[in-house]
């Protein structure tokens, strides 16, 4: 019994052939080689004479009709497998540390829904060997089609971040590019209609458009409503005890208690932190000409609300100061952290009032991360201490703390340079300075208050949601000395 002849197709759109036998397709061929393969899985020799016409018949061209572009088809595959590779590696990149650590459900759902975008994007890498191979799989053409959009939104949304600073960061070299690519990309899929196939396109549109509106919600929730509709709360007091008179030298032993309170629904990072407890005094201005000094006050950068009408040459000396809790620490809400100090004054003191004062500058826990290393204290004034050594002829003594701060929202992390919380801790002749940065500058930068410094930090401030909190407490000396007891 013989058998059937064996038909070779004309060129597909692609220039692929399809091979059939008895009206069943039995392989296909981009060329006179591949056919050849498909002869020796029929049995037939390896020399079998492809004009017999006796066993094979070519319809739409003969053996020498082969238009595949192999060389194009090749290098659109690759092409076209590295920008899905490579876009799904950056939005796993960006999506994981959201799905896995934010502090905040909507934070880890766009997290989550990037690092599934990223998954679908390998997926339609796989897609692609077999859309422009043999098209075995009816949704091969979608899946390459919709991952070519995920590139285009998730790329472009990156490169829109990006553009609002314009700071060099690796990143720019992947979702720029990446962003290119995609728009090839869909005008190639679009000229070679890759929907057709989908079994219900109305649908498939719907289900891409969702999951595009739910990813963008989630993340304007976790990025902008949310840090904003659950403000930071913290209560903070100052409060002297009952003063005790020493029985062995001339000096009074008055207690204070300095308290610090999460009161709102938000963990809070302390960024620098420090109390003071302060002696005043002032004369007396009999002829009543003490407000006159106001002006002279502000010129000097001093507390200029020490004026009053008979009270003239304010003065201020520094009895204790130190740290309160200390930077990187945090508060979680309903979380307090209390800390007592006895502090010697001298009968003799000619003070008029005894003043504390309990400063905090706080960033909300739910837009950064702070790494461990803050709580690793530098010197300024130490040589060794090279990257933070200011000699003391151009800055002040500071105990420096400094650290990578992360934002919750990874995009932001992947489209700005790294930044860093600074956090400084000295002493300035009658008081303790207290202060802290957000910034991308070196501390001895900021620690000179360069402009550029300065300008940068108060727009992360809001970025991170940076506050300073203060409060204040006051006892008369002449009531200390009076209540003091033995």
């Amino acid at each position: 019994m013989n058998k059937p002849k064996v038909v070779v197709q004309p060129p597909d759109d692609r220039g692929l052939r399809e091979v059939t036998m008895g009206g069943k397709t039995v392989g296909s061929a981009w060329s006179l080689r591949g056919l050849r393969k498909v002869l020796r899985r029929l049995g037939h020799p390896e020399d079998v004479d492809v004009e017999d016409k006796s066993f094979i018949v070519w319809l739409g061209g003969d053996s020498g009709t082969w238009p595949a572009p192999v060389g194009r088809r090749r290098a659109t595959i690759a092409l076209m497998m590295a920008g899905l590779l490579g876009s799904m590696v950056l939005l796993i990149i960006v999506g994981m540390p959201d799905a896995i650590g934010a502090l905040t459900f909507a934070g880890r759902v766009t997290g989550f829904l990037f690092a599934f975008a990223g998954a679908v994007q390998g997926v339609a890498a796989l897609a692609v060997l077999d859309y422009w191979g043999r098209r075995k799989l009816r949704l091969s053409g979608a899946l390459i089609l919709l991952g070519a959009f995920i590139a285009l939104v998730t790329n472009g949304l990156l490169l829109f971040m990006w553009l609002e600073e314009r700071e060099y960061t690796p990143y720019v070299l992947t979702y720029l590019p990446l962003t290119g690519w995609s728009l090839w990309a869909l005008q190639l899929l679009l000229r070679e209609r890759a929907w057709e196939g989908i079994p219900y396109p109305k649908q498939f549109a719907a289900g891409v458009t969702a999951t595009t509106l739910l990813a963008t919600f989630n993340l304007a929730y976790s990025a902008l409503y949310q840090p904003t509709s659950a403000p930071v709360m913290f209560d903070l007091e100052v409060k002297f005890g009952t003063p005790q008179a020493d029985t062995k030298r001339p000096v009074i032993l008055l207690p204070v208690t300095f308290r610090a309170r999460n009161s709102g629904k938000v963990p809070a990072y302390i960024t620098s932190d420090g109390y003071g407890i302060y002696g005043s005094s002032t004369k007396h201005a009999s002829d009543g000409s003490g407000l006159l000094e106001w002006r002279k006050l502000v010129d000097a950068k001093t507390d200029e609300s020490r004026v009053g009408r008979y009270e003239k040459h304010p003065t201020r000396e520094t009895i204790s100061a130190a740290r309160f809790y200390g930077p990187g620490n945090w508060l979680e809400p309903g979380e307090q952290y209390v800390k007592e100090r006895v502090v010697q004054l001298p009968r003799s003191a000619t003070y008029d009032v005894i003043e504390a004062d309990l400063t905090l500058t706080i960033m909300r826990k739910d837009r950064g991360r702070i790494d461990d290393e803050f709580s690793v204290p530098h010197y300024s004034w130490r040589p060794e201490d090279k990257q933070f050594y200011c000699p003391p002829y151009e800055c002040d003594e500071h105990i420096i703390n400094r650290a990578r701060v992360l934002h919750n929202n990874n995009m932001i992390n992947v489209t700005r340079r790294p930044r860093y919380v600074v956090s400084y801790y000295g002493w300035t002749g009658s008081s303790a300075e207290i202060r802290s940065y957000v910034l991308s500058h070196k501390p001895r930068e900021a620690l000179q208050l360069k402009r550029d410094a300065a300008e940068e930090d108060e727009r992360e401030r809001e970025r991170y949601g940076v506050a300073l909190t203060r409060a204040t407490a006051a006892v008369p000396f002449a009531q200390v000395l009076k209540t003091s007891t033995i």
